[in-house]
């Protein structure tokens, strides 16, 4: 019997009353410009269909925890709309999805300064709740957990936090929080994002361990931390009233050692949306049947209602692709690519290892009375590949963006490199015959 079985056996729904998510949403993501020019991360699209927030709003609510908490700051609005237009929990359900961001109030007004902050600066109003246990997610990962499992690791072990974590390599370790941990999975050591060697050496997980967790040992792995946390509520309350804005990198490292704090080690996908380059790769995976699962039917990914009739698509050549309800199609071929809701790609163009973000609405660019050619839309003979089509784009006719210079780095008007990857950002003309 597993554990989601377990609970509901023996505490039924009176468990899930216990507990509350938090999902911190606040972040700036600088490190995704320009997507995240006019938008903060979560609300950036992903596979076509969904926003980052999704996965762990989805997660929360497949795991039956139905009180949630989206703490947000950087462009609120978009994102705010998104999930109320999404996530209509219904008056006969007991919790509720609150939206906070920093306000000002008799103690004056701040800005969140990080993720423990943030959490800090809206704990009145988050311990409103009669919730005994908290459940920190961060709103721009990707994976499929069982939450009720990382949950009743913690009851079991009595724990005051536990940390979601699993085995990665040096490159990733050196942008994590690593542990150390004992037999009974007791984080003995924390080290924020270490870059000295020694340190690092210092954390390499024994041959034994990864033998037995079924991993290679071909290549050095450490323990790091997911970003994941589970609080008793005094443990969360106590660990707020130390000084320091982030979880990971001020207030862990001292908690260790005041409280029992242990480790659940989570086996599958994660992948922390940091960089261009992690973004481009989360989604393209998606065409390859790996990555983010979204065909679980009890453990399913939920997205906007979108009311659109199915894709419509004439004589074109498509090779691995994932293509949004909504498009209409008429181009050469599609290959490795996303293509998201409401496309409009034109005769003779190819689109390959891209990513085509789609439109949230049918009408023309600007929103003004144009002719057909004038909609958002990618037009006739174009030529895509390894690029980022942001939503609202209009491609003209003839366009190359192929990255012939095989540019790390570059910045224009609307259009970008990074990390080798072409973006074109949310309402940008290409004019015809334009050639990057």
């Amino acid at each position: 019997m597993n554990a989601r079985d377990l609970i509901s056996q023996k505490q039924g729904d009176d468990f899930f009353k216990k507990v509350a998510t938090i999902v911190l949403a606040g972040g700036q993501g600088t490190r995704l410009h320009p997507l995240t020019s006019m938008r903060c991360k979560p609300a950036v699209s992903f596979g076509g269909r969904y926003r980052l927030i999704d996965v762990p709003l989805s997660n929360s609510l497949n795991s039956n925890i139905n009180q949630i908490f989206v703490i947000s700051q950087y462009f609120a609005s978009e994102l705010h709309q998104h999930i109320l237009t999404t996530y209509q929990l219904d008056m006969f359900r007991t919790g509720g999805l609150d939206l906070l961001t920093p306000q000002e109030t008799d103690k004056g007004k701040a800005w969140f300064k990080g993720t423990a902050d943030a959490v800090r600066q809206s704990l009145d109003y988050i311990l409103r709740s009669p919730a005994e246990w908290f459940l920190i997610l961060s709103g721009d990962q990707l994976y499929n957990m069982d939450l009720i499992d990382m949950l009743n690791f913690a009851r079991t072990k009595d724990a005051d936090m536990v940390i979601a974590s699993l085995p990665v390599h040096e490159p990733e370790a050196k942008r994590m929080g690593l542990l150390k941990i004992n037999a009974l999975s007791t984080i003995t050591e924390f080290c924020e994002k270490p870059q000295d060697p020694k340190i690092l050496k210092d954390y390499e997980l024994s041959k034994t361990f990864l033998r037995e967790k079924g991993k290679s040992t071909e290549q050095t792995q450490y323990l790091a931390s997911m970003g994941i946390y589970i609080f008793k509520r005094d443990a969360l309350i106590t660990i707020l009233q130390q000084q320091g804005d982030d979880f990971g990198k001020d207030l862990i490292p001292k908690f260790i050692h005041q409280g029992k704090c242990c480790a659940y080690l989570y086996e599958g996908y994660w992948e922390d949306i940091g960089t261009v380059a992690s973004y481009y790769k989360a989604n393209l995976l998606l065409t390859e049947g790996k990555g983010l699962n979204t065909y679980v039917e009890d453990n399913r990914i939920y997205a906007a209602p979108q009311h659109v009739p199915n894709a419509m698509i004439a004589g074109t050549r498509i090779k691995g692709s994932i293509i949004g309800q909504g498009s209409i199609i008429e181009a050469e071929s599609i290959e490795h690519s996303v293509v998201g809701v409401r496309a409009l790609i034109k005769k003779g163009t190819v689109i390959r290892d891209s990513i085509i973000a789609g439109n949230r609405t049918y009408h023309p660019f600007l929103n003004q009375v144009m002719p057909a050619d004038q909609y958002y839309s990618i037009g006739e003979n174009c030529i895509i590949s390894k690029a980022i089509i942001d939503e609202e784009c209009r491609i003209g006719n003839n366009v190359q963006l192929i990255n012939k210079d095989n540019l790390d780095k570059y910045d224009g008007d609307g259009v970008f490199i990074r990390d080798g990857i072409i973006i074109v950002t949310s309402g940008t003309e290409v004019p015809d015959n334009f050639i990057l």
